[in-house]
């Protein structure tokens, strides 16, 4: 990270960290979580989480709770992203990158309509 150079540049920064705490941290109808075990992480998860935060702020995306959550136990499948609209079933979603969570933004959470090439199949 380069040097902060003004107090100006060090408020803006403070500004938008508090921004992406807030989205976190937001409560709303529509939950997106994403696995961030160890397992996760390794797999691309903190890009994925920056994605998803960053398709929100973008898009000024209201009513949408994103947190973390530890391993799932599914480690060929990661990064996964669990999506809860409502009280519809919920849907995890594997191998999600960068890509694949703007898709699941725009698509799901915001289209109502879950994105099928990467949904995970669970076994109950």
């Amino acid at each position: 990270m380069p040097a902060i150079k003004s107090l100006d540049e060090l408020k803006r920064i403070r500004e938008e960290a508090l921004k992406k705490k807030e989205m976190k941290t937001a409560s709303g109808s529509i939950q997106v979580i994403v696995a961030m075990g160890t397992c996760g992480i390794a797999a691309g998860a903190r890009d994925t989480m920056k994605s998803v935060l960053n398709y929100i702020e973008e898009n000024k995306v209201s009513g949408v709770s994103v947190t973390q959550t530890g391993c799932i136990g599914m480690c060929e499948h990661e990064p996964i992203v669990e999506v809860v609209v409502g009280e519809q079933p919920k849907v995890y979603y594997r191998k999600v990158n960068a890509e694949v969570a703007e898709k699941i933004m725009k698509e799901h959470v915001q289209g109502g309509k879950p994105v099928e090439s990467n949904i995970l199949p669970l076994q109950v």
